[in-house]
């Protein structure tokens, strides 16, 4: 049976090309992790910081996130489309709330070690999502919106269920 979605949305989804699928994960031992999938995508990771290793996999093509002991070893964190520009994270939250999906808003944030504009999502089954472009790295782990001196555990526009928080390190 053949079946086809169609959408009302007058903004046209980003093209394919420049997007990828983020996989964020928990582990346990990011050392043996970093060996382990290192090996298996025959790829080293790009950036490595204490708790956190993320890699920039060409083939196929993937952001893979490790998070060490943030949660039951080999659970997923959140998931993720990184995208090339700003202006296509706004396209695609304005196309995710036309389609009556509840998200963040559009925010610029520091968050595990980059800055960023982002929104986000939870589907129904609780997993989390980030529609976000990385603009720059930075040494900071910790969630912040950009121009404010604290952090925050729930990103200024979000719904009741949808909160931001590093501790639980759903942000990369």
């Amino acid at each position: 049976m053949e079946t086809s979605a169609t959408s009302s949305s007058s903004t046209p989804a980003p093209p394919a090309a420049s997007m990828r699928l983020q996989l964020a994960i928990n582990v346990d031992n990011l050392d043996a992790a970093i060996d382990f999938y290192s090996k298996m995508f025959d790829t080293a990771p790009l950036k490595v910081k204490p708790g956190y290793a993320n890699f920039a996999i060409a083939n196929p093509p993937l952001k893979f996130i490790l998070f060490e002991g943030a949660g039951a070893d080999g659970s997923i964190n959140h998931l993720g489309v990184e995208v090339e520009t700003a202006d296509q994270v706004v396209a695609a939250e304005e196309r995710l709330r036309e389609a009556g999906l509840e998200t963040t808003g559009v925010d610029e944030t520091i968050c595990c070690f980059a800055e960023k504009a982002e929104t986000w999502l939870n589907a129904p089954d609780g997993n989390r999502w980030e529609w976000y472009v990385k603009k720059a790295d930075v040494d900071q782990m910790d969630f912040a919106m950009i121009g404010d001196s604290a952090s925050s555990d729930t990103a200024p526009n979000a719904g009741p269920d949808v909160a931001l928080s590093c501790s639980e390190s759903v942000c990369c």
